[in-house]
Formats: C-alpha cells, sequence, structure tokens
C-alpha cells in the first residue's frame, strides 16, 4: 500500500506474521509455531528521517457489492454463500457463527456467549439505526461469592473457575443468534444453520493452529470422556492421543444438536440438549440447572456511542468495559495530534501506553454488570474526566502502576461536571458488510481454550468457563491477569465483565468501518489500535489489523509488545523514560475490519490467525 504522507506509516511489519496467541497469560513471553504456507509478504525497508517504515505487500480484499471477514476460511465461504442467496449481513454473520462454533471450538461455540452490534443503513422505508445485542453467559442461580474459595484456609481453590463443572455459566449463542436473526434476517432459519450442521457431519481438515490449541490443554480435555471421544482418535498402539493436523473432524453429536436448533432454536435451552447439560451438572457438581437454561435470554442494550474526529463509533455498553475505557483512552489521546507524531513516534506510544495505564486502573475498580452496580459509564466517557486524567501523564515519563490510582467518585463527578455541555485468549470476531451496507459486528467466546473443556455427552457441546470473567476474590487476578473488585463479584443471575467490543462506525451519516478482536484482556487494545491505524494513519483495513500492537492492562507493571513490534531505537527510547516491555512471539488477537472508501469495501483479516477477508 503507497504511503500518502511520508510522516505516516501505513503498514505492517512482515516479520511478526505467525499464527496467533492462543493464550491470554499477561506474563507470558511465548514461541509460537510459525505458519508453514508462503504468505507472500515482500518487505520494504525506507528511512523517513530517523524511522524505518515498513511495506508489506498483502493487500486488502476489495469489493463494491458485499464483504465477510472472520476467523476462518469456511466461516468466511458460509457468509459469502449466504449474501450471493440473497440474504443480508445478519444472516450471513449468524451462518459464520455457526460455521466457527464447528471448525473453532477452541476459541467460540454454541455452549458460550458473546455481542453483537448491528448497523443498519438508512433506506427509503426505514431510518438509519444502530443496535447492540447482549447474548453473553449469566452466573447460574446456584453460584455465589463462595463458590471458589477454601472454607478452611479462605484462599482461591486452584482451577475450579476455569476448569470442568463449576466453570460453567449459562450459555447464550444459541439464543442470541437466533433473537438476533428474527429480529433482521431475511432467508429461512434453517437455511441459516445448514452450513455449519454440514460441516459438523461430514467434516473439515484441521490446521496446525488447531492441533497446537488443543495440545496447549491437553491435561484438562483428558479428563472428559465425552471430550476425548471427539477431539481424539485411537493411535496404532491402541492408545488415545490428540487429533493431527490433516485429520479430518467429524462431529455427528454437534450435527444432531444443530439439526435440532435449526428446527427450533429454544431445543438448546429446554429441549433434549438442555436437558442432557442438566444432567451432566448434576453428575459433576456443577451448579447450573435446567431452570437457568430455561429462564435465559438476550437481551437488546442501547450502544454505547461517541466521537471521534469524524467518526461516529458505536460498541458495546457494560457489561463490556471495551466500550467505556475505548472512549476513555480516545478522550485522552485527544490532546494530541498522533498523525502529525507520525506511526510509533515515541511520543504518541508514550502517550498511548499512559493512556492505557490509567483505563485499566479504573477498569478494576469501576465496572462490572450495571444491573447489580452503578457504573459510571457517562463519567468515565466524558471528556473533562479525560482532560483530569490525561493531566496525570508526565509527557517524558513513565507511571509506576502502583502509582497508578482509579478516579475517585469525586474526581468522576467533578471531570464529568467540567466536560458537560459543556456536559472482552480466545474469543472470536467476525464482521459482515451487505451491498445495502447493513453490517454486523459479532463477537463472541467460550473463554479460555476450549473453554471448561467438557463435551456434554451425545451433544457434542463444548462448554464455557466463563465464571473466570467475574472476581472471584477481590485482588486476585484472573486467567487473563486482570484484576477486579466487588462490582465483578460473582452473584447469581449477574453477566461477568467482559472486554469483548465489536464495534461500528460511520461517517457523514453512513457506514465507514467496523472492528473488533479475540484476546481476553488484549480485546480493547487491539481493537483501540486498528480504530487509531485506519483513522489517524490512514491505514488499509488489511494494514490496520497486521500492524504490530502493544498492550498495557496496568497489572502487570510490564507493557506487552509483540517481537519486532518496535525497532530497537524506540524500544531503548521509551526504556529510557521508565517503560518496561514483555516481549511475545508471534503476537495475539485475531482481529477483522471492513472499511468504506469512495464507494468500496476493504476487508482485512489478521495474519496472526488463520482467518479470510473476501467479498462478493
Amino acid at each position: 500500500m503507497a504511503i500518502a504522507d511520508p510522516s505516516i506509516v501505513s503498514t505492517a511489519i512482515g516479520g511478526l506474521i505467525a499464527q496467533r496467541d492462543v493464550s491470554s497469560a499477561p506474563r507470558a513471553r511465548l514461541t509460537r509455531h510459525r505458519s508453514t504456507v508462503p504468505l507472500g509478504i515482500a518487505l520494504t525497508v525506507c528511512l523517513l528521517g530517523s524511522w524505518r517504515v515498513h511495506a508489506a505487500s498483502a493487500q486488502a480484499a476489495r469489493s463494491k457489492e458485499a464483504m465477510a471477514a472472520t476467523a476462518h476460511p469456511l466461516a468466511t465461504a458460509a457468509a459469502l454463500e449466504l449474501l450471493d442467496a440473497g440474504g443480508n449481513a445478519v444472516d450471513a454473520a449468524v451462518a459464520a457463527a455457526f460455521v466457527i462454533a464447528v471448525v473453532e471450538p477452541f476459541s467460540a461455540g454454541i455452549g458460550g456467549g458473546g455481542f453483537a452490534v448491528v448497523h443498519l443503513e438508512e433506506s427509503p422505508t426505514k431510518p438509519q439505526e444502530t443496535l447492540a445485542l447482549d447474548f453473553r453467559e449469566t452466573a447460574p442461580r446456584g453460584a455465589s461469592s463462595a463458590m471458589f474459595i477454601d472454607p478452611l484456609t479462605g484462599t482461591l481453590r486452584p482451577g475450579q473457575a476455569v476448569d470442568g463443572h463449576l466453570a460453567v455459566a449459562v450459555p447464550g449463542t444459541v439464543d442470541g443468534l437466533a433473537e438476533l436473526h428474527a429480529k433482521y434476517g431475511s432467508l429461512p432459519w434453517r437455511l441459516v444453520v445448514k452450513s455449519a450442521i454440514d460441516l459438523a457431519r461430514d467434516g473439515f481438515v484441521i490446521s496446525e493452529h488447531f492441533a497446537n490449541s488443543f495440545r496447549q490443554r491437553k491435561d484438562v480435555l483428558s479428563r472428559f470422556p465425552a471430550t476425548r471421544a471427539v477431539f481424539m482418535k485411537r493411535s496404532r498402539f491402541g492408545t488415545e492421543v490428540p487429533l493431527e493436523p490433516g485429520d479430518r473432524l467429524k462431529q455427528r453429536d454437534l450435527a444432531k444438536t444443530l439439526k435440532e436448533i435449526a428446527k427450533d432454536p429454544r431445543s438448546f435451552y429446554e429441549g433434549r440438549v438442555g436437558n442432557a447439560i442438566d444432567a451432566e451438572m448434576k453428575a459433576g457438581g456443577g451448579v447450573l440447572t435446567l431452570s437457568d437454561l430455561k429462564q435465559y435470554r438476550a437481551r437488546w442494550r442501547v450502544p454505547l456511542c461517541g466521537d471521534y474526529k469524524d467518526v461516529r463509533l458505536c460498541t458495546m455498553p457494560p457489561p463490556s468495559a471495551g466500550g467505556v475505557h475505548l472512549f476513555e483512552i480516545l478522550n485522552i489521546l485527544d490532546g494530541t495530534d498522533l498523525a502529525a507524531l507520525g506511526w510509533h513516534n515515541v511520543n504518541g506510544l508514550h502517550r498511548l501506553i499512559e493512556s492505557m495505564r490509567i483505563a485499566y486502573a479504573d477498569r478494576a475498580v469501576h465496572l462490572g454488570d450495571p444491573a447489580f452496580a452503578t457504573v459510571p459509564t457517562s463519567e468515565l466517557t466524558s471528556k473533562g474526566y479525560a482532560e483530569r486524567r490525561r493531566k496525570d501523564i508526565d509527557p517524558f515519563k513513565a507511571s509506576k502502576s502502583s502509582d497508578v490510582k482509579a478516579g475517585t467518585s469525586a474526581q468522576l463527578a467533578a471531570g464529568f461536571a467540567a466536560g458537560l455541555p459543556k456536559e472482552s485468549n480466545d474469543t472470536s470476531h467476525l464482521t459482515v458488510v451487505d451491498a445495502q451496507r447493513n453490517a454486523v459486528s459479532l463477537t463472541f467466546t467460550i473463554n479460555h481454550g476450549f473453554g471448561s473443556g467438557l463435551v456434554v455427552a451425545g451433544t457434542g457441546v463444548l462448554l464455557n468457563d466463563e465464571m473466570d470473567d467475574f472476581s472471584a476474590a477481590p485482588g486476585v487476578p484472573n486467567g487473563d491477569g486482570l484484576v477486579g473488585g466487588d462490582a465483578n463479584a460473582i452473584q447469581a443471575t449477574k453477566v461477568p465483565l467482559s472486554s469483548m467490543m465489536p464495534l461500528v462506525a460511520t461517517k457523514n451519516g453512513h457506514f465507514f468501518m467496523t472492528a473488533g478482536a479475540p484476546g481476553g484482556s488484549t480485546i480493547l487494545t487491539t481493537t483501540l489500535q486498528t480504530v487509531l491505524h485506519v483513522i489517524d494513519f490512514n491505514m488499509d483495513a488489511q494494514a490496520a489489523v497486521a500492524a504490530p500492537r502493544l498492550h498495557q492492562q496496568w497489572l502487570p507493571e510490564e507493557t506487552r509488545i509483540e517481537r519486532y513490534g518496535l525497532d530497537d531505537a524506540t524500544q531503548r527510547a521509551l526504556e529510557a523514560r521508565g517503560h518496561t516491555f514483555a516481549v511475545v512471539d508471534g503476537g495475539w488477537g485475531n482481529a477483522m475490519c471492513i472499511v468504506e472508501r469512495d464507494g468500496v469495501l476493504e476487508g482485512g483479516a489478521d495474519p496472526r490467525g488463520e482467518g479470510v477477508a473476501r467479498g462478493l
């Protein structure tokens, strides 16, 4: 891609491209398996002053008609098949989500939950509308704040919030996808589910990425007979071994479940599958019941919207923390002309890292399910509060996380008043835009790789481990290294705090872009940088998701960077200001992005994963 302005780095370092990081461990310095598929990435190295500019030949997919970008080629193909058959963006997105549930069970599935933001472009018969659907998992009615605490020691019992029966929250994906389609889909429901049924029944060839994801959680997955029956095979010596790259995975029980869902989506909650989940929970000591399943319903919420430059951004409100802190960070950065500084300028990176540190400190204290806690959304996203926190940033010295505190009630109130007029390691993201420029941005998950590890016998359903997204004990990090407080404590029927933040943006009243990513605690910072890459640095959709990224989440102290993500001079300059770094091989996240420019859709799929962006 040509660089329009010599101060703007508009593409990515090809050397970082690798399989995505399927672990969320924030301190990990992880070695990833490089893809064996030639990516055809040619690097051009130029000098602009003292800056090196790395230009990659990978281009965004382009189409004037419609576009889909998902984490797997088969999901993208399913979306395009429905678009070509006359379906709209909702039909295509729902079909792609069901396919992901079959081909990427380690990241998302019908045993989990998620969020979607839907943009309906203005037409002669209806006005423009943007909506947010929450189909996030909820805590079972038998859940309690003490469920993971050892009564004798008062400490957390290791692993129980992540592995097995107690870790499972009430799944929301099936009801959410059904609700989304019922409200805005145009093709028959059975056709939307068909591709997933076929793939589950006939199978697909697993990749190195799939096999590696299984190996990382093999010890947990091997505990459960029904899980082994799906994801392991008999060796020539008669022992059970994991499937290998090139093996065909057939999931006949899952195909049967999907057929039942194609007839009636509520069968997952009230029929054979719901009863099987209830029986499994009783047998294994879980607290999820058939009554929890029967009472589950997805919730429509008012999206959280705000302006950045000349773009209107809309994403998920709480119980997602992502949207709140996206706007908090953008508001803090609004006092810095990033475009004039140039991509990966030391001053710009310093402010970006410090803004992230502040936002994650606020996240730990103030964010939770708004039905159970008072979440100061308006205050945290106000210009006045951002101005107050901007003053906390020393332009030449990094803060210590121990010195960065969440805003107090008084500071939040004062900042909000000053600004009045003066006023989600895993997971999967997909996005679809149709010919009418209706758009769906959807992120869903089963939390950690392969969720709880538990497949319900006879159903093929792999269940989530979403209870770990609650704060099992105040001040104790969860599996993503995130610290939380009372606002996100475990309570019956409560929605756990999430970082997932599917996003749709408009410009001049019309569709402009979608963005989103998986990655646990890194979802916010990955999506934030994708937005900055497009809006501030004029990157195309592919470059925006491929460019090197960094991540700071308050605790731990160090900032994550990808190997090759910073040149030596830049890293040394930041370290001289007091920043410390943890280098991650292979990167993290699996971002997707679609941008419209001059009537042409650009699609980008993160090269860290195995996804594809394609247009009609």
